[in-house]
């Protein structure tokens, strides 16, 4: 494994696989710890917030390109900027089953899944991890 081929992509890359990175190790501190309590609200306003970066920062990154410069993955950056703060919305509400349920799905399909696909042969990550 080595970092290098990430750290030679153009900066908002780089920061991009790194907050996504933080993301899925935040995000599983949140699903396996308790909820309700001061740090679980206060890391979750942090893994909000990353979402968000990487997000919003996708809209930058062109390395596939089905519409223009855009493709399929810039859909789920759509669907995580109005997902990742109604999510909260939902906790700051006491509405816990739909905040559970946002957050899980968030977590699984934008970063789990997501993440998987950038393991595909002739991705910057399948380099990194398989060298």
């Amino acid at each position: 494994m080595s970092w290098q081929p990430l750290l030679d992509q153009p900066f908002i890359v780089t920061w991009h696989a790194f907050a996504a990175i933080a993301a899925i190790v935040l995000g599983a501190i949140q699903l396996a710890g308790p909820k309700g309590t001061l740090a679980h609200r206060v890391v979750g306003y942090g893994w909000v917030a990353l979402m968000l970066f990487i997000a919003i920062g996708s809209f930058w990154i062109h390395s596939m390109q089905v519409w223009g410069p855009f493709s399929p993955i810039h859909l789920l950056s759509i669907l995580v900027i109005v997902t990742a703060p109604l999510g909260a919305w939902y906790a700051h509400r006491h509405r816990v089953k739909a905040h559970r349920a946002t957050m899980i799905q968030l977590y699984a399909l934008a970063l789990i899944v997501t993440g998987l696909f950038t393991l595909w042969p002739g991705r910057v990550m399948h380099e990194v991890v398989f060298g």
